[in-house]
């Protein structure tokens, strides 16, 4: 155990002195200016225009029906909730929150094949390129036999798909748009924006989270999150924005395993080893940037035949997003990474 220290060293102030009281009216300042600016907002959400979306079609009972899996209640539940609010004459708000792997993704699959239906164009939101991929890589498999174009937008697309991405959302041609922050940025222009979709909204900054709260005023907003931020959930419990839970994991979800004990390089090598065995991967999680390299080749000796990477926060970051893409396609066994 050692002592945490912050970046600033925090002042204390005598409980009743003037310093206190001067920092406890700055607070509240800030508290009611927050306050009013959010009321304001969501004020005028409730009260604009929003387009009503139609109810579920064949192609939509299609879609749901192709659906590999056994939705738990809690899905049905929230995939019914996020339908009814895009019917109504408002713009939607809902937050979906839910642990990895319990389905938060199909929920967003359905709610943008819904508003594409309708004429209406979809940005789903992501805050890495990683996940642009993963998300893109699902929608298109889902969308597979129906007449919906997906389109990805990162800085690992050229120069010139980028322009015919931003060509075909101007258009119409492009249905669904799965990107980062890149997104948000002043030269995009959508034909008929109908749905947001923000995956882990907690992870974008001040300056994104600016240009989605005036958006929400206009077109129908769905975040989903895993770990939603306190003010987030504080919104939520007092009916600002409307929240659903999955908290029932999927029917063939296995509970996670955790064992704690002193380093052992052989026990070590048992994990990695029959996780191999059943062609799965491996995060080994190392605390120290300094050391990092020593960690993995300690590794590559253990474990000759796996293919080991590197990856920590102070590689560049295009080399970061590469050596992470490359694990997620499988060219790797092993990833050293750091927290």
């Amino acid at each position: 155990v050692t002592r945490y220290v912050g970046g600033e060293t925090p002042a204390l102030h005598k409980i009743g002195g003037g310093e206190w009281i001067k920092a406890k009216s700055r607070a509240k300042k800030a508290v009611k200016e927050i306050a009013g600016e959010l009321i304001r907002l969501y004020a005028a959400r409730k009260s604009s225009p929003g387009y009503a979306f139609s109810p579920d079609t064949t192609w939509q009972r299609e879609l749901e029906d192709s659906f590999s899996f056994v939705e738990t209640p809690d899905q049905l539940t929230t995939i019914n909730e996020v339908k009814a609010d895009m019917e109504q004459p408002f713009p939607m708000d809902r937050v979906v929150c839910g642990d990895v792997g319990y389905g938060k993704t199909e929920i967003a699959v359905r709610a943008a094949f819904k508003a594409v239906q309708d004429g209406k164009q979809v940005a789903v939101l992501v805050p890495t390129t990683l996940l642009v991929q993963q998300h893109f890589a699902t929608f298109s498999q889902r969308y597979l036999g129906f007449p919906v174009k997906v389109s990805a937008l990162s800085r690992f697309n050229t120069t010139k798909e980028i322009n015919e991405t931003l060509n075909g959302l101007s258009t119409g041609s492009i249905d669904v748009v799965i990107g980062t922050h890149r997104l948000l940025s002043d030269d995009i222009r959508f034909r008929d924006l109908g749905l947001i979709v923000v995956d882990e909204e907690q992870r974008f900054g001040v300056e994104h989270k600016e240009k989605l709260k005036k958006l929400r005023t206009t077109v129908d907003v769905l975040s989903m999150s895993a770990t939603p931020i306190p003010r987030t959930l504080e919104m939520a419990i007092t009916g600002i924005r409307e929240m659903s839970t999955i908290a029932t994991p999927p029917e063939e979800r296995h509970p996670v395993l955790t064992y704690v004990g002193a380093y052992e390089e052989k026990q070590i090598a048992a994990a990695i080893h029959r996780e191999l065995l059943r062609d799965g991967q491996v995060f080994y999680i190392h605390n120290r940037v300094e050391s990092i390299d020593e960690a993995a080749i300690r590794l590559k000796k253990l474990i000759p035949e796996a293919r080991v990477a590197v990856a920590h926060g102070q590689m560049n970051e295009t080399a970061l997003e590469q050596v992470v893409v490359a694990f997620w396609n499988r060219e790797f066994d092993i990833l050293v990474c750091t927290t």
